[in-house]
This record gives C-alpha cells, structure tokens and sequence, in this order.
C-alpha cells in the first residue's frame, strides 16, 4: 500500500518498517533453515503431533535408561498433554524420572498466583489434564509436577536449575502475539535490560503482562474464547530468559490458525524466525540455542489483504 505510508503505533514492539516488510514477504520456499547454532525451522502439516510424539520419547528414554528428565512445559494444551498420558498408560512407560515444570500463571492484582482450585488456571490444567491422567502407578511423586505458587515465585529458575542439573533437558514453547515466551513480554519493566546479553540473566517473577498478551488470552477457551479482556488475569508469575538461554534443547511450535484461515501467530512468527534477534521480541532468543522450530502450513501461507485481486469498481 504505497500510497498510504505510515509507523506502526508506538506502543508496538518491534517498529523497523523495513524489517516488517522483509518477513512478511518471505516465502514458503525459503523459510526453512538451520542455522549457526543448531536451531532449526521447518514447515510441516500440524506440529502439534510432533510435539506429543517428542514428549513421549523423551519420557519413555528416561524410563528406558533411568535417567532424569527434565522439561519446561507451556500452558494451557489440554489436548496434548492428555495424549501424552494416554500413551504413557498404553505402553506402561513408569514416569518417576520425570520432573515437568509448568512455565507460567495467572495472578490477581496483588501479586497472588491464582490456586490450584482455580479452573482456569495454568497449573490445575497442567496438573488436571497431565498428571492425573497418568495412571497412579506410572506416576511421579506429585512435588515431581512443578507449578508456580506464591512461595517460589522468585525460587522457580533456581528450582529448575537445581532439578535438571543446570538448566532443562528441553523448553517446549509456541510464541504469543507480542513475540513472547511464557508471559515474558516486550518493553515490560519487570524484564527490562539494557542489553541482550544482561536481559538473559533474568529468572522468574511476577510480571505485567502487555495489552497485547492480554487480548490473546482472551482467545484462549480456558477464559471462553470470545474475547473477554476482563476474565484475564491482570498479573502472572513466569520463568524467565535465563530458563531459555540454560535450556540444553528447544522444541516449538507455530500453529494457532481458526477454521476460516485467520491466524493472529502468523506475522509474529515470521518476526521471530526471521527478524533480529532482540529484547523486542523475546521469543527470538531461541534462536541462540539448539532447537527447532516446526512451522504449520496454515501459517506459512503468504500474506494478502482483503483488496487483492478486486478490480477498482468492487472496492466501492
């Protein structure tokens, strides 16, 4: 639309014009890539499935070798995770080497993270269609299913590091609308840094989430699905960039597409696998690391407007 230029609001991340343009004209052809650190991208049908079956081989290894596992896990993703119990039931993979850790949740004005009686919280999902779908026998102590309380608010990437040796065996994530990983959002002063390198040494807090974040929760069906701004949270508790960067691998997925095509992942997906790597848009820190990053097909078709192909006349 060249004949109408303006900026992106200022309340946006991620403003470089040209930038913007560049990723939203890549092309399905050009957009796989592994790069300099090991980090992968690859388009496929519905990533959703290579997730499960990811999860599944790492917990039935750790059962296999007796080895501890352990991973970041986001929320909500009712449907995966209760696949993964079920085939964890199928195959009587015993899951005591596991400790799973949830990345994120609501909390209320005051900083209070919402209880595990609170149905539309993160960790009662995490725990009510993860771990009690387990068979009991199969399962680990309960304290092995780590989720945010108001005790470990600030102690949850300590945990984590003490857990898994350092850092997690692997981070699986999808980016949200603003660009970020769990609630660790853009131009928040609860993450703010005045360099990359030091915004990777931030751990776990309590957060504000962006307007943005916001306004994607409210997508989600955990608060109905329809918009409702006011059934979010105005607060959560997450890790941190620090949890990222000691991550040993990363597994992510882009794929939140509507049945009519529409997807609001779409251009930040293109922003974080093909844009800098920056405090603008967290999610690209993943980029620094081993990992990959499995593209739908639904969200690798190419962008259009409403205008394209109608001939003058039927604008009006």
């Amino acid at each position: 639309m060249k004949e109408f230029v303006y900026k992106p609001s200022a309340w946006l991340p991620s403003r470089d014009v040209e930038m913007l343009e560049r990723v939203r004209n890549i092309r399905r052809e050009d957009m796989e890539y592994t790069n300099e650190n090991g980090y992968s991208v690859k388009v496929v049908l519905d990533p959703t499935y290579l997730l499960v079956m990811d999860m599944f081989h790492r917990i039935s290894e750790s059962d296999r070798m007796n080895q501890r596992f352990t991973m970041v896990c986001p929320n909500q993703w009712p449907a995966a995770y209760s696949a993964v119990a079920e085939m964890i039931n199928r195959y009587r993979i015993n899951c005591r080497n596991v400790h799973a850790f949830a990345m994120d949740e609501y909390a209320d004005e005051n900083g209070n993270v919402a209880p595990l009686t609170y149905g539309a919280g993160l960790g009662y999902s995490f725990l009510n269609h993860f771990y009690y779908r387990i068979d009991p026998d199969l399962r680990p102590p309960v304290e092995q299913w780590h989720v945010f309380t108001n005790d470990n608010i600030y102690d949850y990437s300590d945990i984590l590091e003490e857990t898994g040796n350092g850092g997690a065996d692997v981070v699986y994530s999808a980016t949200g609308w603003p660009g970020h990983t769990a609630f660790i959002d853009p131009l928040t002063e609860e993450f703010k840094a005045d360099s990359l390198e030091e915004f990777l040494t931030l751990g776990s807090r309590l957060v504000t989430p962006t307007p943005l974040t916001i306004c994607e929760n409210s997508l989600f069906a955990h608060v109905g699905a329809s918009g409702d701004v006011w059934a979010v949270p105005p607060k959560a508790a997450t890790i941190g960039p620090r949890d990222i960067a000691n991550a040993r691998d990363h597994f992510e997925v882009h794929s939140f597409v509507s049945p009519n095509g529409e997807s609001w992942q779409r251009m930040i997906s293109r922003i974080q696998l093909y844009g800098p790597i920056s405090i603008e848009c967290p999610a690209s820190i993943t980029r620094l690391f081993k990992g990959i990053c499995y593209v739908s097909e639904g969200i690798a078709k190419p962008f259009g407007s409403w205008t394209n192909g109608l001939p003058d006349y039927m604008l009006y």
